[in-house]
């Protein structure tokens, strides 16, 4: 399934589409960014993402696994192959992207899932107060170097 029509899915799925747009845009990754107009209870965020990878198809991996380091590290070639970031790479920093987003007062979840060769990273988080958006993050890459 190509990365342009697996991203669609999921940001259809969370009503995201209308407005999103995309921050990379190669044959190798696809990262999409956009504001979702459901209304979502913020405690349910984890199974929000659960359903939504598993809608496409996707197997969950876990976030601490070496499975998962080795795409994120994949991932995060394909992002360096088309923008210039200092600093070598940092798989940890997945990780810490949570603890960010909880600092700065918002309900976040996070998944990351593999459909055949294609790796789906997805992030949703909206703040603490229920004002605002939804928002999300999506992250579609070949899993082969």
């Amino acid at each position: 399934m190509p990365t342009h029509e697996i991203a669609g899915k999921i940001m259809n799925e969370l009503e995201a589409f209308h407005g999103s747009k995309p921050a990379i845009d190669t044959p190798q990754i696809l990262i999409v960014r956009g504001m979702s107009k459901k209304k979502l209870d913020p405690l349910e965020l984890s199974t929000i993402v659960s359903d939504v990878l598993k809608g496409v198809g996707a197997t969950r991996m876990d976030m601490f696994s070496e499975s998962a380091t080795d795409v994120i590290g994949i991932m995060d070639e394909n992002i360096r192959a088309t923008v210039e970031i200092p600093g070598e790479t940092d798989v940890y920093g997945i990780y810490r992207l949570k603890e960010s987003f909880e600092a700065m007062n918002c309900h976040t979840e996070y998944g990351l899932g593999t459909i055949g060769q294609i790796a789906v990273f997805l992030v949703i988080w909206k703040d603490k107060s229920g004002i605002g958006p939804l928002f999300v993050e999506l992250v579609v890459s070949n899993s082969e170097a």
